[in-house]
């Protein structure tokens, strides 16, 4: 099948643009002819450059470019900050134009978390009522959706279920080493630095991790979008700077590419996420695609993604922390079990090519042309053909 996918894309950097990156690889490998449609930025395979954020002919540039590369199907990957002002309605008018078109359109919900503002209602039954189906990543979700637009036509059948996937690699050793962290227990914040992932809830505990843990360090290795939150991050930097155990606290900086960033993740004992706001996170993915357990928030998405996988422990206070994280850093045979679990989730449920198949099933069920016994054929090119 031919898919289009539209979306942020790396080298942007945005949650989604790695998101659709995984998405999109895991798409061709599974047999699929894609490409995608991204703003101006945007570097790859097959990856098109066609909108600016905030443009007034987004919907117009879009379908025209789109379009012409005769797909089977149109794949939107939905944020209510990626395709413009006024939480992007401009996504409306484009699907509209694709249904016209008679285009089938197949939009993920990335932010499904309640309660719905009124914005966001308009958005969203727009959305499902135009859309050929609809992906969130959690149930909860889905039931939200019904709670509000269940008494439209087909919402029901419309919605599908398919959560975030896990790159199925192979972990990288030696990262304490590389990183200079050789019999040290390492707990890492990692991430963009934003006041509602928490970090600064760790940082003020960590003095008290060190009492009872000697060997503990702490690294952190975020950074900031753009100039977003400048505030935040100074203000974290002065905590990091002027904390009593500032010896065992370890910063780094960079831009963080992806083996850069799994051989950091990969030397953590522990990666503590204590976010106060938030659906699912590609940071645990990120962690769990090299077996590093997590302690999480209480956060609905967080706590069911750590429940079905048997990979993290859930903080239900401020407190917990602490005593989590400490309970991980000193029973090896407990981080050794939930590695393990990690490894089999995403071996059996949420690796990549799993995930890929269910979106392919999604995508076959709308795309209603009478091909009869005719057999798409897609051969990826070898490299230097």
């Amino acid at each position: 099948m031919r898919v289009c996918l539209l979306s942020t894309y790396p080298p942007i950097e945005c949650g989604i643009a790695t998101y659709t990156q995984y998405l999109n690889e895991a798409l061709h490998a599974h047999g699929n002819e894609t490409f995608v449609i991204s703003q101006h930025g945007a570097q790859g395979r097959a990856v098109f450059p066609v909108f600016d954020h905030g443009s007034g002919s987004f919907a117009e540039n879009v379908f025209n470019t789109s379009t012409r590369m005769t797909p089977d199907l149109v794949h939107v990957q939905h944020e209510y900050g990626l395709y413009g002002p006024q939480k992007g309605v401009a996504i409306i008018e484009l699907i509209l134009r694709y249904r016209m078109a008679g285009l089938p359109v197949v939009v993920t919900l990335h932010t499904v978390t309640p309660p719905l503002k009124n914005e966001e209602r308009m958005i969203l039954k727009h959305i499902i009522d135009e859309s050929s189906a609809v992906i969130v990543h959690e149930d909860y979700q889905k039931e939200l959706l019904l709670e509000h637009f269940g008494d439209m036509i087909h919402a029901q059948r419309k919605i599908h279920v398919i959560e975030n996937g896990i790159r199925e690699i192979e972990p990288i050793r030696g990262g304490k080493e590389k990183l200079d962290l050789v019999g040290k227990k390492v707990i890492l914040l990692c991430g963009y630095f934003r006041p509602t992932k928490g970090f600064h809830k760790i940082v003020k505990i960590f003095p008290e991790i060190c009492a009872e843990e000697e060997d503990a360090v702490l690294v952190v290795a975020g950074k900031t979008r753009h100039i977003e939150f400048d505030d935040y991050r100074r203000e974290l930097f002065i905590m990091l700077n002027q904390s009593p155990v500032a010896d065992k606290i370890r910063i780094f900086r960079g831009q963080f590419p992806q083996y850069t960033f799994d051989t950091i993740i990969s030397a953590a004992d522990v990666v503590v996420l204590p976010y106060e706001l938030g659906g699912q996170s590609g940071i645990m993915c990120q962690c769990f695609a090299q077996q590093v357990p997590v302690v999480t928030s209480d956060l609905k998405a967080f706590k069911l993604l750590v429940d079905r996988s048997g990979g993290g422990l859930v903080a239900q206070s401020d407190v917990d922390y602490k005593e989590l994280v400490i309970k991980l850093l000193r029973d090896d045979a407990l981080q050794q079990k939930l590695r393990a679990n990690i490894r089999n989730y995403v071996k059996e449920c949420a690796g990549w090519s799993k995930i890929a198949a269910l979106h392919t099933s999604v995508y076959h069920s709308v795309v209603d042309v009478p091909y009869g016994k005719a057999r798409y054929v897609y051969f990826p090119e070898p490299e230097g053909y």
